[in-house]
């Protein structure tokens, strides 16, 4: 296609994009109770061959060419950027501080048992030929490893926020939990990268310029960036150079995690915690949301949706190999985690809230399931399953989260209504309720 035809292309893309995410997630949050972005997220599997290319495989191609896709891909990428940038924003410091403990503990937890999982079925999946020709079955125990524990940190960021609990001891020690437990998984898959043919220095890149890059930034970077927020309070308001250079900040923060090898989502969170709160942060907030939440966000579950194909588990064997998996994954991931925070002296009701939510993978396993396939780590029929596994444990996410927790803390005024309109993507940390 030319460089016409491909503008041509995007346009129509991104209207059908727009509409089918709008309308499949506000069914889901209406009649499900189900955040939005879980409803964009089915959408977004709704647009790729699952569904629309085998109802209708010409108009299917049409819309969304092979060569097309590349933009998808990059405008998905910021949006997740961007948008955990956002989710940081309104991250609460002082109760990570206050929760650390039991964040490190139910974060290792849920890493650990999803390991155990994923050693014992994987020798069984590489049998099966689910995993590419080259990989060798320890490569495929941690890849698979990663893909089960990993936690759905942008989805579990907004049900958090759309359920009000942005700032309560619960929310903050949830979010920690699943930073430190997602920042595992993706060291993991550097390792597994490297492995593959990518080079020792994938492994220690992503380590060690990693950690360098959060303890640079959340030592340095809130006493760097503080004269952003006494300009924003001097003026009393962020004007468009101001915002540009926050901007700029993030570009450069997620692409120092897309050189070192980790993922662009990492740097937006942490230059989002340690950006000055107070006017400054309110702005940037309201004057990026509208554009990251309805237009680029749906562009990756889209690209996603493209590459994923259901029709692929059209046997008893690769069914089987879906309700183990989604099993495994649900048993290790939720039980360890409940077990950790119990252990660590949370109430059962606060652990089984954070067990339900950190079940959730969505978001961040679509991105590293999509880079296994890239790579040539999985095959298109495990991505599917794992597509599939992603779905169904963010799906359940919320309504567990409910019966466990929710009707109890909504009768004591805690917890906001899932289905009200008015509840903010990502709210003022200082308006937040906090648990006593």
């Amino acid at each position: 296609m030319t460089n016409a035809q491909l503008s041509v292309a995007f346009f129509l893309q991104m209207a059908i994009i727009v509409a089918a995410c709008r309308i499949v997630g506000g069914l889901a949050k209406r009649y499900l109770g189900q955040p939005q972005v879980v409803g964009e997220m089915i959408a977004g599997v709704i647009l790729g061959p699952s569904l629309l290319g085998l109802l209708a495989p010409d108009l299917q191609a049409a819309l969304f060419p092979q060569n097309s896709r590349s933009i998808l891909f990059v405008g998905g990428q910021l949006g997740v950027g961007l948008y955990m940038f956002l989710v940081g924003l309104g991250f609460r410091r002082d109760h990570f501080q206050a929760n650390a403990k039991s964040a490190a503990a139910v974060s290792l937890a849920g890493m650990a048992a999803p390991f155990l999982v994923a050693v014992a079925i994987a020798p069984w999946l590489v049998s099966m030929g689910l995993f590419g020709a080259e990989i060798a079955t320890w490569q495929a125990m941690l890849f698979m490893g990663a893909a089960i524990s990993i936690t759905a940190f942008p989805m579990l960021a907004r049900i958090i926020h759309e359920r009000g609990l942005s700032g309560t001891r619960l929310g903050s020690l949830s979010l920690a939990a699943g930073a430190i437990d997602d920042a595992g998984a993706w060291c993991v898959l550097a390792v597994v990268l490297a492995s593959f043919g990518a080079g020792p220095m994938v492994a220690v890149a992503a380590i060690g310029g990693g950690g360098v890059f959060a303890a640079f930034m959340l030592t340095l970077g809130p006493r760097m960036l503080a004269p952003l927020g006494r300009i924003a309070e001097r003026e009393g308001r962020v004007g468009p150079t101001l915002l540009g250079v926050v901007v700029v900040l993030f570009m450069a923060s997620a692409w120092a995690m897309d050189v070192v090898g980790v993922h662009a989502v990492f740097g937006g969170f942490i230059l989002g915690v340690v950006m000055p709160r107070g006017l400054l942060s309110q702005e940037v907030r309201r004057q990026l949301e509208p554009l990251v939440v309805l237009l680029l966000l749906p562009m990756f579950f889209t690209f996603s949706g493209l590459n994923t194909q259901l029709t692929l588990v059209d046997n008893i064997g690769l069914v089987a190999v879906t309700g183990v998996i989604l099993l495994g994954s649900i048993l290790a991931k939720g039980g360890a985690c409940w077990a950790a925070a119990r252990l660590t002296g949370q109430d059962n009701a606060t652990a089984l809230g954070i067990g339900a939510l950190m079940n959730a993978r969505g978001l961040m396993e679509l991105i590293i399931i999509n880079i296994g396939l890239q790579r040539g780590i999985i095959g298109p029929a495990l991505f599917s399953i794992l597509v599939l596994m992603a779905i169904c444990t963010t799906l359940m996410a919320s309504p567990v989260f409910e019966r466990v927790y929710g009707r109890q803390a909504r009768a004591r005024g805690e917890l906001a209504d899932p289905t009200d309109e008015a509840t903010p993507v990502v709210p003022d940390p200082f308006k937040s309720k906090v648990m006593p």
